[in-house]
């Protein structure tokens, strides 16, 4: 397969590493930046050039969009897709992933374990929102929040009114979430592929820290997961329509509850402390299915 992949930073360890599992396996990878990639609109023949020349006789397409440019990106992939060239995720499936509210709520539509999550606009209604998740204290984030950046730990009612009200504020869109106490500052990341859970690690954060994320200082190590947050990371990217993600967990005292569905997950925490070759997984899976036409969520919101 000739495959590019859409990525800003080629030394990144989980985009040095697809690469070096596709030329193990024979195939050819690209990494373009994405922002160097324009679209030409035309009827009958959408084209995507990279720096002026035409992107053609790709097979597939690796999406590693970084969500500063999440509208831009899948912009980018939608031309892709639109010219046959297979996504390992598609374009409508991301977006859905990318807008937190979006993905809570078609999670809770199939039933799934969620903390309780509310969202509103006039930070007059801050104490209403903060009481409906039985807090405090409560998780306050950004919709569109990343790697435990925009989010807060409000431990009071008073704190908690302040942090929704400054956000709300500064015209910056929040979700407010009941705090899980007994996860204890840990939580799950599930790596499904095609359907599976391929690895799992438990992530603890930093001291003094209750996001557990690897990029503010938390650690990993392998764990045996449950029945239940095996099932419940599968359905998760069935719903989402994600062929490839990251399902993060927590365990609560009423089983395991979602806490984001990552379209681009990082594998260097998962590989190191798996020991399990996931780019490799992620190949092949490629290789299996990636046929022109054949997508998840084509038509779907």
């Amino acid at each position: 397969m000739k495959i590019a992949m859409l990525a800003r930073n080629p030394n990144l360890y989980s985009h040095k590493r697809l690469k070096q599992a596709a030329e193990e396996r024979g195939h050819e990878l690209d990494i373009l930046n994405t922002t160097r990639c324009t679209v030409h609109i035309a009827s009958h023949r959408p084209e995507v050039y990279y720096n002026g020349e035409a992107c053609t006789g790709y097979d597939a397409v690796i999406p590693r969009i970084g969500a500063s440019i999440t509208n831009y990106g899948l912009a980018i992939l939608r031309q892709f897709e639109m010219r046959g060239c297979w996504p390992l995720n598609e374009s409508v499936a991301i977006g859905r992933s990318r807008d937190k509210l979006r993905s809570m709520q078609i999670l809770a539509k199939h039933g799934l374990g969620l903390p309780l999550t509310a969202y509103a606009n006039d930070p007059k209604q801050a104490e209403e929102i903060i009481k409906a998740v039985k807090g405090p204290p409560v998780v306050i984030k950004l919709l569109e929040g990343t790697q435990g950046i925009g989010v807060v730990l409000a431990e009071t009612m008073s704190s908690a009114k302040s942090v929704i009200e400054a956000f709300r504020g500064a015209n910056v869109n929040i979700l407010v979430q009941e705090f899980i106490k007994e996860a204890g500052g840990t939580d799950i990341r599930a790596l499904v592929v095609g359907g599976k859970v391929v690895a799992a690690m438990k992530r603890t954060g930093a001291a003094d820290d209750f996001r557990s994320n690897l990029h503010r200082g938390g650690s990993a190590e392998l764990i045996k997961i449950t029945p239940a947050e095996r099932s419940t990371a599968v359905s998760a990217a069935k719903r989402m329509g994600l062929n490839v993600c990251g399902v993060d967990m927590l365990r609560s005292n009423h089983g395991p509850v979602i806490m984001e569905v990552n379209s681009s997950p990082g594998l260097e925490g998962i590989e190191n402390a798996t020991g399990k070759d996931i780019a490799g997984m992620i190949i092949d899976y490629m290789a299996a299915n990636a046929k022109v036409g054949k997508t998840k969520t084509k038509g779907k919101g």
